[in-house]
């Protein structure tokens, strides 16, 4: 009795092992399944998920991975080629367009010079603003196109943030004052240094301080803490939470905004995130919360 008790034990031992055995080979598998898909994203190549195991469960899930992943890549290159034929044909509608716009503003200059009944004089005014306003979305558009295609003038460099935010909203002190904005700024005292393109961060906050500009209710507060996070706000009582939340989107433009590209905050967020930053809209008590933070 006790020798046949002794053989199911034994039996029951070689089975859980054998159990141990096949569950931790399954994990090695999946952990070769959540890596190899990883590298794959991660990196964008053509490599396919492999796995060591002979178990046809995992080795079937391999399989189907390996064709999603297959559909994946090929949505993503027929994506990739349409937005930069996009970009290329904003590029060249862009670049048409500033000679016909600035054949027009010629014919204006000589038209203000001439004779005219106030009515005329008041219709050309109409056609005036309007064509700054298409020169304004062109150069817009132009800028876009190029900022969101090009690599080569993203040059990563020490920046110190204390300066360069000081920087550019002195170079808005003229307009800040001319809207009647007396701007509440709160630097910290200690350098906050970050690696960063200098070019791309003094146009981010230059969009920002110029949105501002447009559509504050007579304020704006400034500050940059020593963790590298910057903030502007200004009253917007006019603004949901909606509205909000698509400040980012490309020629987004609320209702108030009617000289408005829609492009300097969307713009001022693909900067950001190719500089390794997060930007975040909220409306925080009435006011419009644009935040930015550069992470060490």
């Amino acid at each position: 009795m006790e020798k046949l008790l002794l053989v199911i034990i034994g039996i029951l031992l070689l089975v859980i092992a054998a159990l141990i055995i096949k569950v931790l080979s399954l994990r090695r598998s999946i952990d070769e399944i959540i890596k190899d898909f990883g590298d794959i994203i991660e990196k964008e190549t053509n490599l396919q998920i492999r796995v060591s195991s002979s178990d046809p469960h995992i080795r079937r899930a391999a399989i189907r991975l390996n064709e999603e992943l297959k559909k994946l890549r090929e949505v993503s290159v027929i994506y990739s080629r349409g937005n930069n034929e996009l970009k290329t044909a904003i590029m060249n509608i862009s670049h048409d367009l500033r000679t016909p716009l600035t054949a027009i503003n010629g014919y204006l200059d000589l038209l203000d010079n001439e004779d005219k009944s106030e009515d005329a004089g008041r219709y050309l005014s109409i056609i005036r603003e309007r064509v700054e306003a298409l020169k304004s979305l062109t150069e817009e558009l132009f800028k876009y196109s190029v900022i969101s295609s090009t690599k080569d003038d993203f040059k990563p460099e020490e920046i110190v943030l204390n300066s360069e935010l000081e920087t550019t909203l002195a170079s808005f002190y003229g307009a800040l004052v001319e809207k009647g904005i007396e701007p509440e700024i709160e630097i910290c005292d200690s350098k906050v240094v970050r690696t960063l393109d200098r070019k791309s961060i003094q146009r981010i906050f230059s969009n920002i301080i110029s949105n501002a500009i447009k559509y504050s209710e007579g304020d704006l507060k400034v500050t940059l803490d020593e963790e590298g996070t910057i903030t502007f706000s200004n009253k917007a009582s006019g603004l949901t939470p909606t509205e909000v939340g698509k400040l980012f989107n490309r020629f987004y433009t609320v209702e108030s905004a009617h000289h408005s590209t829609g492009l300097g905050l969307s713009i001022a967020k693909l900067l950001s995130e190719k500089n390794g930053g997060i930007i975040e809209a909220l409306l925080i008590e009435g006011s419009l919360v644009i935040r930015i933070s550069f992470p060490a």
